[in-house]
């Protein structure tokens, strides 16, 4: 019998797992639901979904897997929703950006022997700078070429994490492991601290008296770095993100503004030499970043050391009741 999991949020990334897996629909039934309906109807039409659930609490009932692509503003009151539905020994997984957060509430919530584990999804390359948002920038190869960061609590079983290392490889992507803590700072790095900084660049410039006259000779500059998609969760989401995971961003937006303040003396003084090897070192390093990034192959660049786990093997558990070979404890 196939493993069931089901997609709560059926955007770019709830729609692209379900792409993802139509490869594997001998393992996996793949189940939907959407906060709009009409959202869930496209996404069975294109194939992600085998069937649209319209109630929440029905939609996880025989659930192997929750996959929880929510904004993050979302997560708490669906939470709340599902949690007295959530079968026993079912895995709980999200791409929020506050994982110590989320696994709080997983823990509040539903009773015990329900497992939550965090997942970060790293996009495949070909898609950064694509404009579209939601179920329309929905790609089957959205996840491949690409990492999946996995974050489980202390004291959730291995068979729990092994699953989500599982439905990581199905999905494309190549899975290694951090704790809650960490992968929340590197989202506020990498996602949170971006967002701020467009919406402080947005507040700078449509702040200045010339504003109506700048507007008209605004081109790439300015929609790159205040591109729309930054905000496709809405503010509320972001809000919450920042709240949530505010030491790491506190921390963040002082080294911003130290860096602001430096190149702002720098321009001052008219230090020309100093301005010069200050912006040839940030090209450099986007460059580097963007090869490194576009090749994705970050063990040549020692970016972890991973393990990866044998593919399939906690699904055919699932499904057959076959076990996977016990290796000796790790250290």
């Amino acid at each position: 019998m196939p493993v069931q999991i089901t997609i709560i949020g059926l955007g770019q990334v709830g729609t692209s797992v379900g792409l993802a897996l139509a490869a594997h629909t001998d393992q996996v039934r793949r189940l939907g639901n959407d906060i709009q309906p009409n959202v869930a109807q496209k996404a069975q039409k294109m194939g992600a979904i085998d069937k649209v659930h319209y109630n929440l609490p029905s939609a996880v009932a025989e659930a192997n897997i929750i996959f929880l692509a929510l904004p993050l503003d979302q997560i708490y009151a669906t939470l709340k929703i599902i949690a007295q539905d959530v079968k026993e020994d079912a895995l709980i997984v999200d791409t929020s950006p506050a994982k110590v957060a989320v696994a709080a509430w997983v823990k509040e919530l539903l009773p015990e022997k329900r497992h939550y584990i965090g997942l970060t999804p790293v996009f495949n390359p070909l898609y950064i700078h694509e404009q579209a948002q939601g179920i329309e920038a929905a790609r089957a190869d959205l996840f491949k070429k690409g990492l999946m960061a996995i974050a489980a609590p202390p004291g959730i079983p291995g068979e729990a994490i092994k699953l989500a290392a599982d439905l990581t490889t199905l999905l494309g992507a190549t899975p290694f492991f951090v704790d809650l803590a960490e992968v929340d700072g590197m989202m506020a790095a990498a996602h949170i601290l971006p967002h701020l900084s467009a919406a402080a660049l947005i507040n700078t410039i449509t702040g200045q008296p010339g504003w109506p006259d700048i507007r008209k000779v605004t081109g790439r500059p300015f929609a790159s770095a205040t591109d729309q998609a930054i905000f496709q969760n809405g503010a509320a989401a972001l809000r919450e993100a920042v709240l949530l995971n505010r030491e790491n961003v506190v921390r963040l937006l002082d080294d911003l503004v130290s860096n602001l303040t430096s190149l702002r003396v720098d321009i001052a003084q008219e230090k020309t030499d100093a301005l010069k090897i200050r912006l040839e070192g940030v090209l450099e390093r986007q460059k580097k970043w963007w090869q490194e990034r576009s090749a994705g192959d970050w063990h040549a660049v020692e970016y972890r050391a991973t393990e990866l786990p044998k593919s399939g093997n906690m699904l055919k558990q699932l499904i057959l009741g076959v076990r996977p070979e016990k290796k000796k404890k790790e250290r």
